[in-house]
């Protein structure tokens, strides 16, 4: 299938619900129970199983633009170095030197054809060996290639780059994706342009994510942002495995109805959101401007960093399009941090007062609905499972 026939069937799957006053459903509802949200045990678990164990979108591949270049970054209290080699081959490592523990690189990015340890000058080369290291005739003897960086379980697929956190943990990342590869292979992510990076400080990690699984909200938070756009409580939901895409109909959908279906320009009237599990949210094309977060566990239940991304169409970046850019970035900024999470804060510091035992998901939160019970059933997930999913 086509991309232009696959977002046709979209729109008159959002159409045929606008005209009928229906939405996709889930089977029946769905209860959580608060302590979802506030076990410590429980959320340590889930962390490690997921966001540790699992392939997370860790970056782009725009991040990483040719041979040569790194990434250094912390997220969730682990220090990584992504780097692209001279062969094109993006890889990832622990930032942490194997001589005596210092981090190796200072956060950021550039290009090295190697890095050399600021304490005691042990230097690795792209591929993370051990190459040389200062005052080795009087170190003494040992196997260098015992002490090559620590790398971990790296892919890079759609215009993402996947790691996993546990050097004791690997992945088949086709199959991780399974159908959700082609989905992504639509949205050109190599194509674009980055304008804009900021990390935003979230509330804990389930009730930061649900904000952006759900369009239930949007005629009330977003009324006077993104919500004049699209068509709020009314989704067309297909999953792929522990993944899904979203639907929304934009407010010009009704148009479609005046047109032959073979005619319809059907990305103007829908708005697509991709997510990938457990941490990535790709909001669809507007504009010529897209926005990706990372939403990362922090340091507490009560805490999230979210990492967000403008992504623009190439083109002559003339005041136009420099003002276009700025203005949806402004857009998102306001949606994202002055209106989902500063509810989201609200629910956070309610968990904790009694007023609910557990939380009640309408039909009408499909992919919502989805993504606690991929929580469950991988955190519950035997080997054999673990398998059938592309883990190891």
């Amino acid at each position: 299938m086509n991309e232009n026939t696959e977002a046709r069937q979209l729109a008159a799957r959002a159409l045929a619900h606008l005209q009928a006053g229906t939405s996709d459903l889930a089977d029946q509802q769905m209860r959580i129970p608060v302590a979802a949200y506030l076990d410590e045990d429980r959320y340590r678990r889930e962390v490690d199983t997921i966001f540790r164990d699992l392939p997370i979108a860790f970056a782009l591949s725009l991040e990483l633009p040719e041979p040569g270049t790194y990434l250094a970054r912390t997220i969730m209290e682990t220090p990584l170095l992504l780097v692209r080699g001279d062969d094109g081959v993006t890889r990832a490592f622990l930032n942490v030197c194997r001589h005596r523990g210092a981090r190796l690189v200072e956060e950021g990015q550039g290009t090295r054809a190697r890095f050399t340890c600021p304490y005691h000058a042990w230097t690795y080369d792209q591929t993370g060996a051990l190459v040389q290291l200062y005052g080795d005739d009087k170190f003494g003897e040992f196997e260098k290639g015992e002490r090559g960086l620590v790398e971990l379980a790296c892919a890079e697929r759609c215009g993402i780059v996947f790691v996993c956190l546990n050097p004791q943990r690997s992945f088949d990342i086709d199959v991780w994706l399974g159908g959700m590869s082609a989905r992504l292979d639509t949205l050109q992510l190599h194509d674009w342009v980055l304008f804009e990076q900021r990390e935003l400080e979230s509330p804990g990690w389930k009730a930061t994510l649900e904000g952006y699984l759900e369009v239930y909200h949007h005629d009330i938070v977003h009324r006077s942002t993104v919500g004049q756009h699209t068509i709020g409580n009314l989704l067309v939901h297909d999953a792929f495995g522990p993944h899904q895409r979203l639907t929304f109909g934009r407010r010009t959908l009704s148009e479609l109805a005046e047109q032959p279906q073979d005619e319809w320009q059907a990305d103007a009237h829908i708005r697509l959101i991709h997510s990938v599990f457990p941490n990535l949210s790709i909001s669809g094309i507007v504009g010529g401007h897209c926005l990706v977060s990372q939403v990362f566990p922090g340091p507490s239940i009560d805490e999230t960093v979210t990492r967000q991304t403008i992504l623009c169409a190439p083109g002559e970046q003339d005041e136009a399009w420099l003002e276009a850019a700025r203005t949806f970035s402004r857009l998102t900024l306001d949606a994202v941090r002055d209106e989902d999470y500063a509810i989201v804060k609200t629910v956070q510091a309610g968990l904790r007062s009694g007023a609910n035992q557990d939380f009640l998901l309408g039909r009408n939160e499909p992919a919502l609905q989805h993504y606690h019970k991929t929580v469950a059933r991988i955190v519950e997930a035997d080997d054999d499972e673990r398998r059938i999913l592309g883990l190891h």
